[in-house]
């Protein structure tokens, strides 16, 4: 059996948290397996236009998923389109809107620090090999688009998104880095009637998760091996966000333990440690 003991799912899966308009928080230490990162939605259109909120001791990363929308922080104002995203640091008081519609993921974790904000335009991590790249072999070939990571000065949180080719498995070889970070997948872009499976586990023989995942659903690892696979015909599209259990110092991305038996194939994410 596996070492693990048993985490009930309904505390590591949550299903169509993109469905509320307005902001929602999904997932939150308090209702998961998450120690320090928490995840939510502020979906915004022509009958919910503005959304008002303040970040406490929680550092924020927002990302825009679609659309177009406005993000107010100390009377500054910040434009973001579609993957763009912007790091507010702790004790902001946040203004979130739009003039036609706008999906953004909202990603938080609690921090004694206070670092500076930061837009990231995604226009220039497309044009920067260490942030956008293509990896893996046939069978696993996917790409990689990183956010939040060592271009922003932060305490805990990295984030950024990857999008299979049609069939493929990504996260491939299996690794974890369960000591330095929790890490929960969110999916998206992904219609009707695509979808694919998620494992995570510390024995092959014994997953502690097995599931479909869908546009929406939000899976969480706080430990363990996480390989997913998107069904023949279809991609597999999602977000990643870590945070890292001790502030500044565990917050590395790309340093994970591959699965032994895998470990000549190599991680895969070489380009974003240079």
């Amino acid at each position: 059996m596996s070492t693990q003991s048993a985490v009930p799912i309904e505390k590591m899966v949550f299903r169509k948290t993109n469905a509320q308009m307005g902001r929602h928080l999904a997932v939150t230490p308090a209702n998961s397996t998450m120690r320090h990162l928490s995840y939510g939605r502020i979906i915004l259109d022509a009958a919910k236009p503005l959304v008002s909120f303040s970040n406490g001791t929680q550092e924020t990363g927002l990302i825009c998923l679609a659309g177009n929308g406005t993000v107010k922080i100390a009377g500054n104002e910040y434009n973001l389109g579609q993957f763009d995203a912007i790091y507010i640091p702790r004790d902001s008081a946040i203004e979130v809107s739009t003039k036609t519609t706008v999906d953004f993921a909202e990603f938080s974790a609690g921090v004694k620090g206070k670092y500076p904000l930061k837009v990231v335009r995604y226009a220039d991590v497309a044009k920067d090999p260490g942030m956008k790249f293509v990896t893996g072999n046939p069978g696993s070939r996917r790409e990689l688009n990183v956010l939040i990571a060592n271009n922003v000065e932060a305490g805990r949180l990295i984030a950024g998104f990857t999008s299979s080719d049609p069939g493929n498995w990504t996260s491939w070889p299996p690794h974890e880095h369960a000591k330095m970070l929790e890490e929960m997948y969110v999916y998206f872009d992904m219609p009707e009637p695509a979808y694919g499976l998620q494992l995570v586990y510390n024995d092959t023989h014994y997953p502690e998760l097995v599931t479909a995942v869908r546009d929406g659903d939000a899976v969480l690892m706080p430990n363990g091996y996480h390989p997913n696979v998107s069904v023949p015909g279809h991609r597999i599209a999602f977000l990643w966000a870590m945070a890292a259990h001790r502030e500044v110092e565990g917050r590395q991305f790309g340093v994970v333990n591959v699965q032994p038996e895998f470990q000549q194939i190599g991680s895969g994410l070489d380009a974003a440690r240079k």
